[in-house]
């Protein structure tokens, strides 16, 4: 549908058929009830048109030289930009098996030649009232889950809320609701921990469980308790919270600056990436169970010196995994480290931009959610 105006929209309709007298009626018919018409005398010339002018609804016949109403028609689901646009057939086949093989493939009706007008004129009228009403039902689910997306996000800690935190972050969401998430929490002074996790699965329900897990964390991450007592205590309030099939992995590091101590705990996540200064990165792996999946888990957790300048790089799995490629982390993170090893210079948020974009260069455009938190000591 295009806007004439803001008050009389203009409909659009491609009408497909070899034999020009029964073009000239059906264009003649729709043209007096305020339609715009386009024609096309075979399927290649329509699939050229409907991509082109992206009309409102194809009226196709079946029976053409060259190509038929059915390869057309396949041909128009399996182009992206034409895809959703109703197809009804008209054609003088009036077997009921033809019918069904054309609902089937995708076409939303089917009129029998010899075509009466005013059949066809309520077809194009019905169908065109379910396209605007299926479009508008769209639009406003995509807003709906727009705005969930914005509230997710803003949820999510900045750099520039804790300065003194110092580090960068990449939040990519593949859905309007993410299943991604981190949080930076101040524990103390100059002490700060920094929590990355995956949860499993792509839903609205997954994006609520953001506001839930900084709230956890701000209550179980303090000085009273270790790393791996903190992520204990969050495993056994998810247990309670989240629905069957659902759990987290994730990555959690303390990092005291006063001490000059960091702490790291893996729950069955990408290992984080330690980068010393003027050294090569290297991988930290620890075993732990995921988050939220069972009662009794095993945490280990690993404890480092570091100096001013040394680095983390903690991610989740989107970053270097591609489900249509069929590529897991364990056989990519080595370009990683050599990623990370070429930011050395970097501050830490362009490290965090660069290893992004480098990661998409080498293994081609995210089929998941992203994550990368640099951390800096």
């Amino acid at each position: 549908m295009n806007e004439g105006d803001l008050e009389r929209p203009i409909f659009n309709v491609l009408i497909v058929d070899d034999t020009p007298l029964n073009v000239r009626v059906l264009q003649r018919a729709l043209m007096c009830e305020g339609y715009q018409t386009l024609v096309a005398y075979n399927g290649r010339e329509a699939r050229y048109l409907a991509a082109k002018h992206m009309p409102d609804l194809i009226l196709l016949d079946i029976v053409m030289p060259e190509e038929n109403g059915f390869e057309t028609l396949r041909q128009l689901k399996s182009n992206p930009a034409t895809q959703d646009i109703p197809v009804i057939f008209i054609s003088g086949d009036d077997q009921v098996e033809t019918k069904v093989s054309g609902l089937d493939a995708g076409a939303v009706d089917y009129i029998t030649k010899p075509f009466h007008l005013d059949e066809v004129k309520a077809r194009v009228r019905l169908h065109l009232r379910l396209a605007i009403a299926t479009h508008a039902m769209l639009a406003s689910q995509a807003q709906k889950l727009k705005q969930i997306r914005e509230a997710q996000t803003s949820l999510l800690t900045q750099p520039a809320d804790h300065p003194d935190a110092r580090f960068g972050a990449v939040f990519e969401s593949l859905l309007e609701a993410g299943g991604d998430f981190y949080e930076v929490v101040p524990i103390g002074d100059r002490i700060y921990s920094y929590f990355l996790a995956d949860v499993a699965g792509h839903d609205i329900a997954t994006g609520f469980l953001t506001a839930a897990l900084k709230v956890l964390l701000k209550q179980n991450c303090t000085p009273l308790y270790q790393p791996a007592e903190s992520m204990r205590m969050i495993n056994r309030v998810l247990l309670e919270i989240l629905p069957s099939g659902k759990y987290l992995t994730a990555a959690y590091l303390l990092l005291n600056r006063q001490t000059g101590t960091a702490t790291i705990v893996n729950m069955a996540h990408p290992p984080v990436i330690y980068q010393p200064v003027d050294q090569r990165p290297r991988l930290i792996e620890i075993r732990g169970d995921v988050l939220g999946a069972f009662g009794e888990v095993t945490f280990e957790s690993v404890s480092l010196q570091v100096e001013p300048g040394d680095r983390f790089f903690m991610f989740s799995d989107g970053l270097l995994e591609r489900i249509g490629a069929r590529t897991v982390w364990t056989a990519t993170i080595s370009h990683i480290v050599e990623m990370i090893a070429r930011l050395a210079d970097y501050p830490i948020q362009d490290a965090c931009d660069n290893l992004s974009t480098k990661a998409k260069e080498r293994f081609g455009p995210v089929d998941d959610d992203l994550i990368v938190l640099g951390v800096q000591v």
